[in-house]
C-alpha cells in the first residue's frame, strides 16, 4: 500500500532534520522484497498448477512438456507485464478442445506457430485499445462457450478413466463409448475413482482440523494420494511421460491452408482474449471483496492485461509451450491465499520453473487416469448451474443452449457464430415484441405495456389508449426499460388530452428510482431523492419563499416538513421498494454488516455505502463509541446491539465510522475536568480512551492518504474510530467471532465536505485512512 504516512512535524518535541535550500532530499536505495503473503500464495498456486497443467497438456495430445512451459511462462511474463497483477495465467481448460483440434489437423509444431501468431494478434489488439469492448459479448454465449468446451473435456476424458483412448470429437467419442464401457480397465477406472472421491471430499472436511488440513489444495491431494495407492499396489497403468528436454519439439513455420491458419489464428485469439478479460474482471471483483486491497493493487489495466497475455504466448508457442490465457481456479487461489502483489504470480511461475527440472522422477509416477479424472472433474465444473440459473432469469437460456450445442456438436468458433446469431435474433424479437393490454378493474382503467415501446408498437398503444372513456381514472403502467421519441409523443398526447377533458392518468414504470415519462409539471417535484427539506423550493409554499428563515428553512413547523417528505415518500418511493420490503417482511432480516457511526445528522449511511433495505444492521450515538465491556454503567444498548448482530444475525463485518467536523469530538477536547456531570459527559468518557491514545507519543496515529490531518478534531476523530475498533475485540462476541475466521472488523472516515469516504489499513503497523475511488470495481 502506497501511501503517505504524516509526521508529526508539528510537535515541537521532535526532533527536525532540517535540509539546505533548494538541496534534495535523502532517498534510501529501494530494495526488491517479497510480501511473505506473496510468498505463501504462489506456493498454494504452484501446488495447483502443476497437477492441472500436466492434465491439460494430457488432455489436448499435446507433449506433456508443453503444460509445464505453459504455466511458467504464463506465470513469469503475464506476471511481469500483465494489467491484472493477481490474476495467474497458463494453459486453460477452456483451450482445450480448441488446442486437441489443431493438434489432431495441423500437427504439435504448426500448433505452436498459431500460438505465436495468435500472441502477435492480442498484442495488437491491446495497441488498439479495445479490450473493453471484448465485454460486449453477451455473458451468456460466454457461459454457453465454456459449458460446450466443458461437456467436450467431460466426455473425452471418460474413455482415459476407463482404460481407453479418445476420439477427436464428441459425436465420435459417444458412439465409441459402449464398446469401451464392455472392455473398461479396473486398475484405470479404481485410480480415477479414488482421485474424484478425494477431490469431493477434501474441501468437505470437518472441525478445527479439517480447516487446516483444507490449505492444501484438493487436486493436488487426489493427485497424490491416487498416485501413493497406485505404486503401493504395484498397479500396472500408463504413467506421465516426460522426453529430455533436449528432445522437446519447438515451434515451427505453419504448414497448411492459408484459410484454415487464419480462421485457427482468430478462434485461438478470441478464446485466449475473452477468457483473460472476463477472469481479469472477475478477479477484480475478488479483491474488491478484500478491504485493505484495493487501493494497494489497483483496478485492472484490460489493454495492458491483453499485451501481456500476448506477449506469453509469443513466448509460449516459441518454446513448444501450450496456449496462454488467465485461469479462474488459479486467479481465485491466488487471491484467497492473500497474495497482495504480482511477485505472487511470478513466483508460482519461478517454482513451475524448478519443478519442470528437478522433479521429473516424481512427475512420472503419476498415473495418466489420475490426470484424466482431475480434468475431467474440471470440465464437469464448466458447467455451472449458477450460470444456467443467471441466463434462465434474464430469459438468455436458447442463447445458452445454442451456444453449447454448437460448441459440442460443430467446433468453438462455430457454436459461438451460432451464438451471437441466436443473441441477435432474440435482441430483435424482444425489441419488436410488445404486449398491451386495457382493462378496467374497480372503475380504473389499467392500460399495460409490457415490453420495449417503440414506434413499431405505437399502432398498437393508440389503441388500448382509445378504449380508455373521457374523464376516467387511468393507470398506465409501462413493464419495460426503453421508450423511443415516437412513443413518448403518443403517449404524452394521450395524456395532455385526457386530463384536459376532466380525466386523471397516472403513469408509473420499472426504471429503477423513477417514473417513466412523467408529465413536465411545473409545479412537480424535481428534487433528488437526497434533498433536504430545507431545500425543497418546489414544495416549498410562495410566502415561505419570499419570507423564509435566515437559514434557508421553509418557515413552517418542523412537523409539516416531517409530514410532507412522509407523503412525499409514499408516492414517490413506496411503490417502488414495496414488493421488496415485502420480501424482506416475509422472509426477515437477513444483513451483512454492522455499521456503527456518529448520530450526525450529515451522514446519511444509505447514501454513502449505497446500501439498500436489509443490508446494514446500523447503530448510531454521539461520537460512534463502543463502550468496553464492564464500563456501561446500566446503559448496555451498544453492547446489545452488538451482540444481537454477531450471535442472532450472524453479520460477516462490523464497520466503525467516523466523520469530520464531529461535535462529540470537539466536546471531548474542549472537556474539562470537574464540573455537573451531565448525561452527554457521562456519555463522552466512554472516548476518554481515545483521547489518551491521541495524547500517547509511543503509539503511531492513524494518518489520512496524502496529508496530515488538519486539526486537533480531525486527528482525534482518526484516532477515535481506531480505538473503537480495539473496544470492539474486547466484547466477547466479537472476539469469538474474529478467531473463528467469521467475523471481520473494518474502520472507515467520511469527509463531510469533500464527500469523499476513507477506508482504515494496516501497512506493517502503520494505520493510513486510504481513498475509495469512484472507480473502485464494484
Amino acid at each position: 500500500m502506497s501511501a503517505c504516512i504524516p509526521t508529526r512535524a508539528t510537535d515541537p518535541t521532535r526532533t527536525k532534520r532540517i535540509h539546505q535550500p533548494h538541496s534534495p532530499p535523502p532517498t534510501r536505495p529501494r530494495r526488491f522484497r517479497i510480501a511473505g503473503a506473496d510468498v505463501s500464495a504462489s506456493i498454494a498456486v504452484f501446488l495447483i498448477a502443476l497437477p492441472l497443467s500436466l492434465g491439460i497438456a494430457l488432455a489436448t495430445g499435446a507433449p506433456l512438456q508443453a503444460g509445464l512451459v505453459a504455466a511458467a511462462v504464463g506465470g513469469i511474463v503475464v506476471g511481469w507485464l500483465g494489467g491484472c497483477p493477481l490474476q495467474v495465467s497458463g494453459p486453460a481448460a477452456g483451450l482445450t478442445v480448441v488446442t486437441a483440434d489443431l493438434i489432431h489437423r495441423y500437427g504439435w509444431r504448426t500448433t505452436c506457430a498459431i500460438t505465436v501468431l495468435a500472441g502477435l494478434a492480442q498484442l495488437g489488439l491491446g495497441c488498439l485499445r479495445v479490450a473493453r469492448s471484448a465485454l460486449a459479448v453477451s455473458p451468456a454465449i460466454v457461459h454457453g462457450m465454456l459449458a460446450g468446451i466443458g461437456v467436450t473435456i467431460a466426455v473425452a476424458q471418460l474413455h482415459i478413466v476407463l482404460g481407453g483412448t479418445p476420439q477427436s470429437s464428441v459425436p465420435d467419442n459417444l458412439r465409441a463409448l459402449p464398446a469401451q464401457l464392455a472392455g473398461l480397465q479396473p486398475a484405470s477406472v479404481s485410480v480415477s475413482a479414488l482421485t474424484l472421491t478425494l477431490l469431493l471430499l477434501w474441501p468437505r472436511l470437518p472441525g478445527r482440523a479439517g480447516r487446516l488440513l483444507r490449505k492444501v489444495p484438493a487436486a493436488l491431494i487426489a493427485v497424490a494420494g491416487s498416485t501413493a495407492v497406485a505404486a503401493l499396489a504395484g498397479l500396472r497403468l500408463p504413467k506421465v511421460d516426460l522426453p529430455t528436454w533436449t528432445s522437446h519439439a519447438l515451434a515451427a513455420l505453419p504448414e497448411g491452408p492459408v484459410l484454415g491458419l487464419v480462421a485457427a489464428v482468430l478462434t485461438t485469439t478470441l478464446v485466449c482474449s475473452v477468457q483473460s478479460l472476463l477472469g481479469a474482471v472477475a478477479v477484480d471483483k475478488l479483491v474488491a471483496a478484500r478491504p485493505a486491497l484495493p487501493a494497494q493493487v489497483g483496478r485492472a489495466d484490460l489493454d495492458r492485461e491483453l499485451l501481456g497475455q500476448g506477449a506469453a504466448n509469443i513466448v509460449s508457442g516459441t518454446l513448444g509451450g501450450l496456449p496462454v490465457a488467465g485461469v479462474a481456479v488459479r486467479s481465485s487461489a491466488n487471491v484467497n491465499a492473500g497474495a497482495v502483489s504480482r511477485n505472487s504470480t511470478m513466483l508460482h511461475g519461478v517454482l513451475v520453473v524448478v519443478a519442470a527440472l528437478l522433479m521429473v522422477p516424481v512427475l512420472e509416477l503419476i498415473p495418466l487416469a489420475s490426470l484424466a479424472a482431475l480434468v475431467m472433474a474440471v470440465g464437469i465444473q464448466m458447467v455451472s448451474l449458477n450460470h444456467i440459473r443467471t441466463v434462465t432469469r434474464h430469459r438468455e437460456v436458447l442463447v445458452y443452449v445454442v451456444t453449447t450445442l454448437g460448441v459440442v456438436s460443430l467446433g468453438v468458433l462455430e457454436g459461438v457464430g451460432l451464438g451471437v446469431a441466436m443473441a441477435v435474433g432474440v435482441a430483435l424479437h424482444r425489441l419488436t415484441r410488445t404486449r398491451i393490454t386495457h382493462e378496467e378493474r374497480e372503475g380504473v382503467h389499467h392500460v399495460h405495456v409490457r415490453g420495449q415501446l417503440t414506434f413499431l408498437a405505437v399502432p398498437r398503444l393508440s389503441r388500448a389508449l382509445h378504449l380508455v372513456p373521457q374523464g376516467a381514472e387511468t393507470v398506465v403502467e409501462l413493464d419495460g426499460s426503453f421508450m423511443d421519441h415516437a412513443a413518448y409523443e403518443t403517449l404524452q398526447d394521450w395524456q395532455n388530452t385526457h386530463t384536459a377533458r376532466g380525466g386523471t392518468v397516472e403513469i408509473t414504470g420499472r426504471r429503477p428510482g423513477t417514473r417513466i415519462a412523467e408529465p413536465a409539471d411545473p409545479a412537480g417535484c424535481r428534487c433528488r431523492p437526497w434533498t433536504p427539506w430545507r431545500n425543497h423550493q418546489c414544495e416549498r409554499p410562495q410566502a415561505a419563499l419570499l419570507h423564509g428563515s435566515p437559514e434557508g428553512g421553509t418557515g413552517e413547523p418542523s412537523g409539516h416538513e416531517l409530514a410532507r417528505g412522509i407523503s412525499a415518500f409514499q408516492r414517490n418511493t413506496a411503490p417502488l421498494v414495496r414488493s421488496e420490503l415485502a420480501r424482506l417482511a416475509r422472509e426477515g432480516q437477513r444483513p451483512s454488516q454492522l455499521f456503527l457511526t456518529c448520530a450526525d445528522s450529515r451522514l446519511v449511511t444509505s447514501m454513502i455505502t449505497s446500501s439498500g433495505p436489509g443490508d446494514l444492521f446500523v447503530v448510531r450515538n454521539v461520537g460512534n463509541l463502543v463502550p468496553l465491556p464492564g464500563e456501561e454503567s446500566g446503559d448496555d444498548s451498544v453492547a446489545a446491539a452488538i451482540e444481537y448482530a454477531v450471535d442472532v444475525l450472524k453479520v460477516r463485518s462490523i464497520t466503525v465510522c467516523g466523520h469530520s467536523g464531529c461535535g462529540a469530538m470537539q466536546a471531548l477536547l474542549n472537556s474539562e475536568p470537574g464540573g455537573a456531570q451531565t448525561p452527554l459527559k457521562r456519555w463522552l468518557r466512554h472516548g476518554t480512551p481515545s483521547l489518551q491514545r491521541m495524547a500517547d507519543d509511543s503509539r503511531p496515529w492513524a494518518g489520512l492518504a496524502g496529508r496530515e490531518p488538519a486539526d486537533a478534531v480531525e486527528r482525534l476523530c482518526l484516532t477515535n474510530v481506531v480505538q473503537q475498533l480495539e473496544h470492539l475485540r474486547a466484547h466477547e462476541s466479537v472476539a469469538r467471532a474474529l478467531r473463528e475466521g467469521e467475523l471481520e472488523l473494518h474502520g472507515m472516515y467520511f469527509h463531510v465536505g469533500e464527500a469523499q469516504a476513507y477506508l482504515l489499513t494496516d501497512t506493517g503497523g502503520d494505520r493510513v485512512f486510504d481513498h475509495v475511488r469512484a472507480d473502485q470495481p464494484a
